[in-house]
């Protein structure tokens, strides 16, 4: 699991060249546990993060998205 943290940047350009003539924005978003909040995780997030993926913890904050909550 931990190594399919670091394929957000390839999953993320997959999806929008497979959504490209819908002209939709695409995300990628991981919504994680606290397990991933421990120190040996950090320069993954950080690489999540370097990339314009993102994380949450616990749970997707739908306004986040632009979505009502």
């Amino acid at each position: 699991m931990d190594e399919k943290l670091q394929t957000c940047d390839f999953k993320r350009k997959q999806y929008q060249k497979l959504l490209i003539t819908l002209e939709l924005k695409v995300e990628y978003v991981y919504v994680l546990n606290d397990w991933f909040k421990k120190p040996e995780y950090k320069d993954v997030l950080d690489y999540i993060n370097s990339v314009n993926c993102h994380y949450k913890f616990g749970k997707l904050p739908l306004a986040w998205l632009g979505l009502p909550e």
